[in-house]
This record gives C-alpha cells, structure tokens and sequence, in this order.
C-alpha cells in the first residue's frame, strides 16, 4: 500500500468520525448486533481464512504460544460474537454527563462525555482484536482504524469485512471500520504519525511493538504493557484456594498478558506447599525455576536467573521464589513487576490491605486469578487492551475509557466582568 492509500484510508477515517461521534444508540447496537450474527454466519469462511495465516506461521517455524494467540475456531469465533453482544448490551457513555454545578452567578456547567474520534489500534497476531476493538470504538462513537501483523492478515480481512457489512446494513458508514492493508514496516511507521488524524494510538503487541510506538509515534498514545504478573501466596493463606488459584493463573492461557509469570510463597507455608502446588503445575506442562530456597524444597527445578524473574513468558514456563515476609513479597513483586496485575492469596486482611496498597499496578487481585484482569470479566464487555501507564487510561480500557469529556455551559445572557 502506498503513502497515498492510507493517506486516503485516513481521510475517510476523519469523515466517518463525524458521523458515528452523532449516532444513535439505537444504530450503534444494531450494527453491534448484525456484526455478531454476520461473525456466526461467516464463521466457516473466517476459519478458512486463519487457517492459511496458521499454516504459514508453523512452516516459519512460530512459536506455539504465538500461534495460539493466532488461532480462531468455532468456539473462538463465539466469544467474539459474544462479546460484541455484551457491548451492546452496556450502557452508552456518549452524551453522558460525568459531573455538573451551577455558578453563583447562574452558569449551568457541565462535563460531558464524547468520543475521542480516530482510534488507532495497532496490533500482533490476534485476530479476535480486530472484533473487540471495532465492537468497543464503534459503541464509544469512535472509528476504528486498524492495522494488524502480516501473520494475521487473511484472517483480519475476513472479519474486517464482515463488521464493515454489519456497519452498512445499521445505516452507518463502513469506514467505521478500516483495515490497513499493507503491513510492512514502513506503513506501520507512517500510520503511528497520522496526526491530525489518530486521536487515540492503542498499540497490542510485544515489546519491540512498544519500542517502536515510543520512538517513532507522533500520535498520542496508550501502551498496553508487558504482564510480567505474581501470585504471592501468604503464610495464612487457604493452600487449596492457593493451589487452584495459581494453577488457573498460569495454565488456563499461558499465552496472554494476565496469566501468572511468577511465584512467590512464603517461607513459612513454602515446605507444605511448593512441593503439592508443583506437581499440579509440572502434570500440566509447566517448567519451573526458581531461586535457591525454592530449589531445596524443589531440586529438580533448574536455578532462575535474574532475567527470568523479569520475563514475560507467554508459556508453559513459571519462576518461583520463596521470601521471608510480607515486606519480602512486596519487595519482589514491586521489583520485577511490569505493573500489569498482582496477586495474593491470603485470609489476613491487614496482609491483603498492605499489599493493595502498596503494589504499584493496574490491577491487583485478592484471593482470585489475575486472569480475571480482562473487559469482559470485570464487567466492561470486551476490551482494547489493558493499559499500564497511568494517563489517560490505567487497566482494561473499556467504553469509558474511549471517551474523552469536553465542557458544556449554559446560560442565560450572562457576561463576564
């Protein structure tokens, strides 16, 4: 694709923000709703579609996990329509008033909310993105404007496709939704320096993603960061609550952001736990290595090394370290953390308030999965990504966080002197 294709592609993207920012609810959830039923109905083309971005990624020799993240099926294709119909059935945010007070000398001031207009996501491998992401902007009023990985490009036409159509029969411009085709390098640099156009860049990939985003973009944006996550499991916690939280954690998806990367045990509970909890995890393909306290209870496990407890595996892979107290976990955990999601496990509630409060992330999580760190789960309906910067958005960005607020003052002839 050339300058000038997504030059035009940006154009249309600014002139189909202006209507949607006005559209009807009504319109927005019937074109929620068409693009569910068109997903279902197109469900086999869409596969067939994946497949050939699936083939070609095993014979490039891809990463499991990353072709996990690749892959749609029926069932896969279901929750994305599912999802669409969960955002269709929330609340509009457009219109709403976030706040209002009248002045003393009788000014009516409010603060609105409105679309944030052009959002840009730009994103790797996961098809399902391309659904999520144009069913949340598409309800906050916003366009979705759309440029995936070449691993996921067959499959991102065929859902791009369908949502556009979904769009049209709503009685809504198709450029609600627009793909870029090409996905080379270059492109990808000019479409993170669309100013005046992207009001809103979203990236969702890995770090050199990122890295990329941070040096060359000229567009705001909002970087959906690393999930580096921990469970601590405290001395006082129930260790069979424990054992099915950290197994869920780190095996129901090991290939996504909110799925457990570490853990950390006490070492008061370490010689009673570590050895039950390893061998649940081990029978599910799990690797394990650890720090030396870890690895007395455990010596069949390979030493951990400093990068290791920084990593983001993305796998069947889980680093375990054993610490002295509270203090200790803290201390690990605000260390190595990307400030994704956290978690412990504990019945003190003086030991959950202190780790609440003092673990810096998007989301920490008391006696549950950090894999509930998700839209859909927290309630949001699907979401765009989770964010773990702190302005403007921090944690799953939902509808409300697609939105900007703007000032609305109302008078009655008054002046200022």
């Amino acid at each position: 694709m050339s300058r000038d294709s997504l030059e035009d592609l940006a154009r249309r993207a600014v002139a189909a923000s202006r209507v949607l920012a006005i559209a009807r609810t009504a319109a927005k959830d019937a074109a929620l709703l068409h693009s569910a039923d068109l997903l279902l109905m197109n469900a086999g083309e869409i596969v067939e579609a994946n497949s050939t971005d699936v083939a070609a990624a095993e014979s490039a020799g891809t990463a499991p996990s990353v072709i996990d993240r690749l892959r749609l099926d029926g069932a896969r294709i279901q929750q994305m329509a599912d999802g669409l119909r969960a955002v269709a059935a929330l609340a509009d945010p457009v219109g709403q008033v976030v706040e209002g007070h009248v002045r003393p000398n009788g000014l009516v001031v409010e603060r609105v909310r409105v679309p944030l207009g052009v959002v840009g996501v730009i994103y790797e491998n996961r098809p399902n993105v391309t659904s999520d992401a144009a069913g949340l902007c598409l309800k906050a009023g916003n366009v979705a404007f759309l440029r995936g990985s070449s691993a996921a490009l067959q499959s991102n036409l065929a859902i791009s496709a369908v949502l556009r159509q979904a769009l049209g029969k709503a009685g809504l411009p198709e450029d609600g939704v627009l793909l870029v085709g090409d996905t080379s390098h270059e492109t990808a640099r000019q479409f993170v320096q669309l100013r005046g156009v992207i009001d809103c860049l979203i990236p969702r990939g890995g770090a050199a993603l990122v890295a990329m985003i941070r040096e060359h973009a000229t567009v705001p944006y909002v970087i959906d960061g690393d999930g580096n996550c921990h469970v601590y499991v405290d001395r006082s916690a129930d260790l069979d609550m424990a054992r099915r939280i950290v197994v869920n954690a780190k095996t129901s998806r090991p290939s996504v952001c909110n799925a457990a990367e570490s853990l950390v045990v006490h070492a008061e509970i370490a010689d009673r736990f570590l050895p039950v909890v390893s061998s649940d995890l081990v029978e599910h393909g799990v690797e394990l290595v650890g720090d030396e306290r870890s690895r007395a209870i455990l010596p069949a496990i390979a030493a951990a090394t400093e990068e290791d407890f920084g990593t983001e595996y993305l796998a069947l892979k889980m680093s375990v370290a054993v610490v002295d107290d509270l203090d200790a976990a803290i201390d690990h955990v605000v260390r190595y953390s990307s400030g994704h999601s956290e978690a412990i496990v504990t019945s003190d509630l003086g030991a959950a308030r202190r780790f609440v409060r003092e673990v810096d992330a998007a989301a920490v999580v008391v006696n549950a999965s950090t894999r509930f760190v998700d839209g859909g789960e927290l309630g949001l309906g699907a979401e765009v990504g989770i964010s773990t910067q702190k302005l403007h958005a921090r944690g799953p960005m939902g509808l409300t966080e697609l939105t900007s607020v703007k000032y609305v003052v109302y008078g009655e002839g008054q002046i200022r002197t």
